[in-house]
């Protein structure tokens, strides 16, 4: 179900609790949220269609990809950028972001996996990684 965009700060600001089996049905609705919004986002958070929990979906070099809790365990060189966000009116804002990142993440069998990311996907789980910790660019 396409769910309404959060724009609150407030509650953006907010950080997100682990999720579990019990979330696949919100994880869905993210999915379907970020397909609608395709043609101007390539990423969101759970707390962007409401719910305080730790899942994700971006477009993975042309595929959606769904990750729950996930981490950053081992991150590239940094580099300087700008970024926009679905949740926050406005032009893009300056952030500093990692070329690669390993992250550690459940999928949707809440199976644990490891991998390494870089280039553009790397950019947008950061920045939804940081949604889940109540980070706003």
């Amino acid at each position: 179900m396409i769910r309404e965009i959060v724009h609150d700060p407030m509650f953006l600001a907010m950080k997100s609790e682990p999720a579990t089996a019990d979330d696949l049905g919100t994880a869905a609705d993210l999915l379907d949220t970020l397909t609608a919004n395709k043609d101007t986002c390539v990423g969101m958070a759970a707390n962007m269609i409401g719910v305080l929990k730790r899942i994700i979906v971006f477009d993975n070099d042309g595929e959606y990809m769904t990750m729950f809790n996930p981490e950053i365990i081992k991150c590239g060189k940094p580099y300087n950028t700008s970024e926009g966000c679905l949740s926050l009116i406005g032009e893009p804002r300056p952030v500093k972001r990692f070329g690669s990142i390993k992250v550690r993440w459940q999928n949707e069998k809440f199976e644990t996996r490891i991998k390494t990311f870089t280039g553009h996907p790397a950019q947008i789980i950061q920045h939804e990684i940081d949604h889940c910790a109540g980070v706003l660019i």
